[in-house]
C-alpha cells in the first residue's frame, strides 16, 4: 500500500481507479478509491485458468491444483499468444524502445486448452480479477457497498501492456472486457478503459518508491528496464522539468523457468524423480526461492521439494533437497541475460545514460543485477533498484500514472492517415510560397 506524497495528492473528482497487470506467470490488481490523500492497494495472483472440457473450473492459485490432472486443462503463459510477430523478431525494434521477446527462438508457448479460444481465456481471467477486486473493495472500504454502487458506472480501468503491443492487442483486450461484463458495451469500453505501457507505469512506480531527488535533475537521461516474465521492456527518458512538477519526456523470467525445466528433465531422466509432474513441482519450488536469491557467487544452490525420506545421492538429492551447482543454475540464466544485454545495448548506443532503473519480478534477481552492473558500471551507468519487491511495479504505477501523468512526450510507434493534396489557390499566400511544388493530377486538376 502506498500513500501519495504531497506533490501527488489526487485533486480530481471522487472515483474508483483499478489497474490490471496481466503477466505471463503472475498478475496484479491495483486500485484506489481516489480522493485527496487516498491510498493504493495491490494484490497479486498466479496467471492460470483451469477448464474441464469447456467449463471454467478455477483461476489463479486454485488452478494450480489441476496442473497435473489429466482430466483438466490449464491455460498458462497465455499472454504470449497475444504478442505480435514484431516482438518475436529482434530486427524490428523501435528506435527508442526495446522489447526483448525473441520468443519463438527460445521457448515453446504452451497450447491453449482444446476448444477454448484466447479471447475466452482472457475474459474468464479478467472477470475473476474484477470480481475479486470488487469483493475486496466492498469488504475493506468504509461503506464499501454503497460507495461501489454510487461510483460503479464511472470506474476507470487501466490495463498495462508491453511496449510492443499496439492497437490490435488493445482492441482484443477491450473485447475481453466486454465479454467479462467489465465494460457494458463498445462505447463504454472506449470511455472507461485506458492503456499504459508497462514501462511507463513502472516509471511512475519507481519515482514514487525511491528517493530520486539526489540523482534526478533537469537534462539527465536515464533508462527504465522492466524485467518481467515474458518481456523485458526498456525505455529511455529525459528529465525536462523538476518544478513545479516532475516532467519526463520519452526519448526514444519465464524463460529461466523453462531452462530450469529442461535442465532438470535431463538431470533426473533416469531417476525416480523424472516424472513431469515431479519436475513441475521442483521447478515451482525453484522459482519461489532458488531463482530469486541466486547471485552467481554461492557454489551450491538447494531446492527443497520433498520430505526427508526422499534420497537419491547419485542425482544430488538428500532428504528432499536437490542440490545444483553454481554452473548448473548459471546456465539457466545465461541465454536470457545475454539477450537482455544485447537488446539494451542497442537501445542506448550513442546515448549518455547515467542511470538504469531496474524493476519487475525478474528485475529482483541478484544475478541479473550483478550482470548489468558488471556490463554497464564501467560505462558510467549506475544500476538503480527499488528496495521493496517490484513485481507489482506496473500495476501500482498504472494507478499513479492515471492520477498524475509525468511523461509529457512520447515517441510514436507508427502513424496513421491518408495522403491528401489540396487544390492550389492563387489567393493563398501559403500556396503561393509553395507554388513550385504544385502539380497537375491525372484528372488534369
Amino acid at each position: 500500500m502506498a500513500a501519495q506524497t504531497d506533490s501527488q495528492i489526487y485533486r480530481g473528482e471522487e472515483k474508483i481507479i483499478v489497474s490490471f497487470d496481466i503477466g505471463t506467470t503472475y498478475s496484479a490488481v491495483s486500485f484506489a478509491h481516489a480522493y485527496p490523500g487516498s491510498e493504493i492497494d495491490v494484490k497479486m495472483v498466479p496467471t492460470l485458468v483451469a477448464y474441464k472440457g469447456d467449463k471454467l473450473v478455477a483461476c489463479a492459485a486454485e488452478a494450480r491444483d489441476y496442473l497435473d490432472d489429466e482430466e483438466y486443462d490449464v491455460a498458462k503463459w497465455f499472454k504470449l499468444h497475444l504478442h505480435p510477430d514484431s516482438m518475436k523478431r529482434s530486427n524490428l525494434q523501435p528506435a527508442d524502445r526495446s522489447d526483448d521477446d525473441n520468443i519463438s527462438a527460445i521457448i515453446e508457448i504452451p497450447s491453449l486448452p482444446p476448444n477454448i479460444t484466447l479471447l475466452r481465456v482472457f475474459s474468464d481471467f479478467m472477470r475473476y480479477l474484477f470480481d475479486g477486486f470488487r469483493s475486496f473493495f466492498e469488504e475493506n472500504t468504509p461503506n464499501g457497498l454503497d460507495t461501489w454502487n454510487r461510483l460503479f458506472s464511472s470506474i476507470v480501468i487501466v490495463l498495462t501492456i508491453p511496449n510492443g503491443w499496439d492497437t490490435r492487442q488493445q482492441g482484443f483486450l477491450k473485447q475481453a472486457a466486454q465479454l467479462a461484463e467489465i465494460a457494458q458495451s463498445e462505447d463504454d469500453a472506449e470511455l472507461r478503459i485506458e492503456f499504459v505501457s508497462e514501462g511507463e507505469a513502472s516509471v511512475h512506480y519507481v519515482l514514487e518508491r525511491i528517493n530520486h531527488r539526489p540523482w534526478l535533475r533537469e537534462g539527465i537521461m536515464f533508462a527504465v528496464m522492466d524485467a518481467g516474465g515474458s518481456t523485458v521492456d526498456s525505455t529511455v527518458y529525459i528529465c525536462k522539468e523538476l518544478t513545479p512538477v516532475l516532467v519526463l519526456e520519452e526519448a526514444g523470467g519465464a524463460f529461466v523457468d523453462r531452462a530450469a525445466h529442461d535442465l532438470l528433465t535431463r538431470k533426473l531422466s533416469d531417476s525416480q524423480y523424472g516424472d513431469q509432474g515431479i519436475i513441475g513441482d521442483i521447478v515451482h519450488k525453484f522459482e519461489q526461492r532458488a531463482k530469486r536469491i541466486f547471485d552467481g557467487i554461492q557454489e551450491f544452490n538447494v531446492i527443497e521439494f520433498g520430505s526427508r525420506r526422499e534420497n537419491d545421492r547419485e542425482h544430488d538429492i538428500v532428504q528432499g533437497k536437490l542440490t545444483l551447482s553454481r554452473l548448473e543454475v548459471g546456465k539457466m540464466f545465461d541465454e536470457v541475460i545475454i539477450q537482455i544485454i544485447a537488446s539494451f545495448s542497442k537501445l542506448v548506443e550513442g546515448r549518455n545514460i547515467e542511470h538504469l532503473v531496474l524493476v519487475g519480478g525478474f528485475g529482483e534477481s541478484p544475478f541479473l543485477r550483478s550482470r548489468l552492473r558488471e556490463e554497464y558500471g564501467n560505462k558510467g551507468t549506475e544500476v538503480v533498484t527499488v528496495d521493496e519487491p517490484s513485481k507489482k511495479a506496473a500495476a501500482e504505477g498504472a494507478v499513479l500514472w492515471y492520477t498524475k501523468q509525468m511523461v509529457a512526450k512520447r515517441v510514436a510507434r507508427f502513424t496513421m492517415g491518408i495522403s491528401l493534396s489540396a487544390y492550389f489557390d492563387k489567393r493563398s499566400k501559403k500556396h503561393m510560397n509553395r507554388r513550385l511544388r504544385a502539380f497537375v493530377d491525372p484528372r488534369q486538376v
